[in-house]
């Protein structure tokens, strides 16, 4: 499937998915789901909670509902899917421990276990199939890991007891957060062979990046002096302030695709929904109401940004354009509309021409019968 048809497959198929289903992923009316990875292909991931809070996984591939399955437990979420249809996330074993896995329909799902603690799960994985996350370490802590299918490599930290991976490039370029001995987080960017490198803040004192595209370009959020949170992009040594294109509240980058476009959200006040917000060529676009997403997740490549909208009881699983319709008219649209004010005056001379006839008929006819 060509990338430009991607939005308009994800928008025939969300309502039609199931033909038995009420939501878009198979979900009944009161589950929520939600739409966390898709590659170009139109295949996509997430997961379905059911009114007891319990999570299936979940793989929609051409028109077909998938579920994943577990290790062995009774939960399970997909967060992320490559373009060879290799999904990662966490699952349930029969112990009750959240394992991190790599799933494929053909091999099924495998157990990535953990860097000697007792849980782990995957957040994101690249075209080669390596897979991050973070892992339960055997003092009781949790580190980023790269889990190449070979073994999982443990990140470390900046020194401190915790730290996370949440992207992962396609030249094995890792961002997440890890802790300094302060227990502050702080972004970072970790490159095989120079290791972990901490990116500054905007001001405040912790950060975390949350995805990187294949050029290195990274995005995320940075706590600011006055405690809010902007949106960040780092490229090339600089940090960019996106949050400062937006005229209020705290704004948090989730994805970037290869063309340099990135969503996230913006909350404008504590108790109100989320916005997505859309940065593309250079300029900034906050959405509301049908536009947005209440949980904005990534971008792909053609631009289609995928989520969640909130129903009023359940999230369900969405997507919208990242290019805001045009309501502006083109040349074209105003030669048009002349041309169809030209037939609408002839049209009302006519009329009136007619109605004037026959009122002079009927005065005539009124005269001749006095």
């Amino acid at each position: 499937m060509k990338p430009a048809t991607l939005a308009l497959a994800i928008a025939l198929a969300l309502p039609f998915t199931t033909t038995h289903a009420a939501g878009p992923m198979g979900e009944r009316k009161a589950e929520s789901s939600t739409m966390t990875g898709i590659n170009a292909a139109g295949e996509w991931v997430g997961e379905i909670k059911d009114e007891d809070g319990r999570r299936r996984a979940v793989l929609m591939s051409q028109g077909r509902h998938i579920e994943i399955g577990t290790l062995g437990g009774s939960d399970s979420t997909a967060n992320a899917i490559n373009n060879q249809g290799v999904v990662t996330g966490g699952a349930l074993t029969a112990n009750n421990a959240w394992h991190a896995f790599r799933y494929e329909e053909s091999l099924g799902m495998r157990d990535l276990g953990t860097l000697g603690g007792s849980s782990s799960v995957g957040i994101a994985l690249n075209e080669s199939g390596h897979i991050v996350g973070y892992a339960d370490t055997a003092d009781g802590n949790y580190h980023a890991f790269v889990d190449t299918g070979i073994a999982m490599l443990d990140l470390g930290t900046f020194g401190g007891k915790n730290s996370y991976a949440t992207g992962i490039n396609i030249n094995g370029y890792v961002v997440g957060a890890a802790q300094l001995p302060n227990g502050y987080r702080r972004a970072f960017l970790y490159k095989p062979g120079s290791g972990m490198i901490e990116l500054p803040t905007l001001g405040g004192r912790v950060s975390v990046a949350t995805g990187v595209n294949d050029h290195g370009v990274v995005v995320g959020a940075s706590e600011m002096e006055d405690r809010s949170w902007h949106a960040f992009m780092y490229e090339n040594g600089r940090m960019i302030d996106l949050g400062a294109m937006i005229a209020h509240g705290s704004s948090f980058a989730n994805g970037i695709n290869n063309h340099g476009d990135i969503v996230g959200t913006v909350r404008i006040k504590d108790h109100d929904a989320p916005h997505t917000f859309i940065y593309k060529g250079g300029r900034m676009q906050v959405r509301s109401g049908y536009e947005s997403l209440y949980l904005t997740r990534d971008i792909t490549e053609d631009g289609t940004v995928i989520g969640s909208s909130y129903t009023g009881h359940v999230l369900k699983s969405g997507a919208v354009d990242s290019a805001r319709p045009d309501h502006g008219l083109k040349p074209v649209d105003w030669l048009t509309l002349g041309f169809l004010a030209v037939i609408a005056a002839v049209a009302g001379f006519k009329v009136r021409e007619h109605l004037r006839k026959g009122f002079d008929f009927g005065k005539r006819l009124m005269l001749s019968i006095a």
